[in-house]
């Protein structure tokens, strides 16, 4: 597997997926390099991982996305890993993320080394974890 900054190459392979984005804000997210890309040995997208900044000034990592046939063989892992050794060399010393307390990613974070770190209650929506990760 190769992770790659997405490019305007990849704008409908991550429009088709993320359903969680506007649209309008794909392109902006691909030119500040938010957007990882994970591809196959043949080159061709399974994945992607895309992040943004909680309080202007610390990376969170808002959604990672492998395509199903591609799961359970440690990708997702491997971009986190990259995503925060990245962060790491631009100088930051913390890591955010989140998942609903009904989703089994919770568990897939606190493996990585993920720390509880608060909640957000929305109307009508399950409890969302907060998770931080000190990057040492």
């Amino acid at each position: 597997m190769k992770i790659t900054l997405a490019t305007a190459s990849d704008y409908a392979y991550i429009r088709e997926r993320d359903r969680h984005l506007a649209e309008r804000l794909i392109d902006a997210k691909i030119e500040a390099g938010e957007i990882y890309l994970l591809r196959n040995e043949e080159g061709s997208s399974m994945g992607w991982m895309r992040y943004g900044y909680f309080w202007d000034n610390i990376p969170f990592m808002n959604m990672i996305w492998i395509d199903e046939p591609y799961r359970g063989h440690g990708s997702g892992k491997q971009v986190v890993l990259h995503w925060e050794q990245e962060m790491k060399q631009q100088g930051f010393k913390l890591v955010m993320t989140s998942t609903m307390a009904n989703e089994e990613a919770q568990h897939f974070y606190r493996k990585l080394g993920y720390r509880d770190a608060g909640c957000l209650l929305l109307q009508d929506e399950p409890l969302e974890i907060l998770l931080t990760k000190a990057l040492v």
